[in-house]
């Protein structure tokens, strides 16, 4: 039995005539590992209709599901703020059309317990779970006893008034995860870890647009799932990558970041022109708005999680840092690269604001994480 790796990146969808395109540059390094993990971002489908709430509605065409499986996607994660934009009718075809590919897709699904249930990927006599849950959830996503949606870690906040004799002073924000979500995923987890040599474990969580900062509720619900027995934590939704902590010698990606996704404007021109919009690039002074590529320049750094698995476990984390281009397509970086060096810099500054101690050390073209 020799060593393999799962390989795991952040968000995706595509929306252009040619869809393989948005992958022309990784696809050779995705499918040199049998497990490729990625947030799958938009519903996959040629129908339905956006929805009231619909923030941005994205929907991608329903061939990108064989284009991603063409491309070394393996399991996918579609537990996200983004899996109901267009209705149950493009929600289902999600899942068929991912089926169809012989995508393995997680944290969705005709009801809740459905949604919650892990999907399995055997590889060389290794068992591997993935189990996925977003904390992101707009009005009517999550799914219910009877109800199709995405698994739920909701999550509860809080405002606490710092100065108590200083009165409209700002607030401490606190957060922490809804207890019977919690209790719930720790149970899957469980459940996974009895069928299971490895288990990761997907979450669409996070502040979204703001470098660095990471809520309280994503480190009650990260430690708890490792202590649960989850090898890998896999975050996303923030659109910026976070940091990387290591518990027990596990991974926790708070956020991979971006990884071949489109911009805004390509899902709905008219969405710059909308409230929420304006509110989301408050948050980034990086804004390029009369640019083809809009989104705030650090959202370009991101890059690849490379999980060496050996003896049914994963004994070395690696990265390898990528780029996201103009035509919002990453390409990955050679250590000669200036931008490796920035995206090595990034992660280090990122980790270390929030006081997380990981060591990050070049080997070739990868970078090799330990806490």
């Amino acid at each position: 039995m020799s060593d393999f790796l799962i390989q795991a990146v952040g968000d995706v969808a595509a929306k252009r005539d040619d869809l393989g395109s948005m992958f022309a540059g990784v696809a050779d390094l995705l499918c040199a590992a049998p497990i490729v993990f990625g947030q799958l971002e938009a519903v996959l489908s040629d129908r339905g209709s956006p929805v009231h709430n619909a923030k941005l509605a994205m929907r991608s065409p329903a061939a990108l599901a064989p284009a991603l499986a063409q491309a070394g996607f393996t399991m996918m994660s579609f537990a996200g703020n983004h899996c109901l934009d267009w209705g149950y009718e493009a929600f289902a075809d999600t899942l068929e059309h991912g089926r169809a590919a012989g995508l393995l897709i997680a944290g969705a699904g005709p009801n809740l317990v459905a949604a919650r249930a892990p999907v399995f990927q055997d590889h060389d006599g290794i068992r591997v779970a993935l189990i996925a849950a977003s904390a992101i959830l707009p009005a009517g996503y999550a799914a219910g006893p009877d109800r199709p949606g995405c698994a739920p870690i909701w999550a509860h906040t809080l405002y606490e008034q710092i100065e108590l004799d200083q009165p409209g002073t700002m607030p401490r924000v606190r957060t922490y995860a809804d207890p019977e979500d919690l209790a719930a995923l720790v149970a899957a987890i469980g459940d996974a870890r009895d069928q299971a040599d490895i288990v990761l474990v997907s979450l669409h969580w996070g502040i979204h647009m703001v470098r660095g900062a990471l809520a309280d509720y994503q480190r009650q619900v990260a430690h708890a799932a490792i202590d649960a027995g989850a090898d890998a934590i896999l975050g996303h939704h923030p659109h910026l990558m976070k940091g990387i902590e290591f518990r027990r010698g596990k991974p926790i990606f708070y956020s991979l970041g971006n990884f071949a996704i489109e911009q805004p404007h390509i899902f709905d021109p008219a969405i710059v022109r909308t409230d929420s919009f304006r509110h989301l690039v408050s948050l980034n002074p990086d804004w390029s708005l009369e640019s083809s590529y809009m989104l705030p320049e650090e959202t370009r750094i991101t890059g690849i999680a490379r999980l060496v698995v050996r003896h049914s476990a994963i004994v070395e984390t690696r990265f390898r840092p990528c780029w996201v281009g103009d035509d919002s397509s990453p390409t990955p970086l050679s250590a000669t690269d200036p931008r490796f060096a920035r995206v090595e810099a990034y992660l280090t500054e990122v980790s270390a604001a929030e006081g997380l101690s990981t060591s990050f050390a070049r080997s070739g073209d990868d970078l090799i994480l330990s806490g």
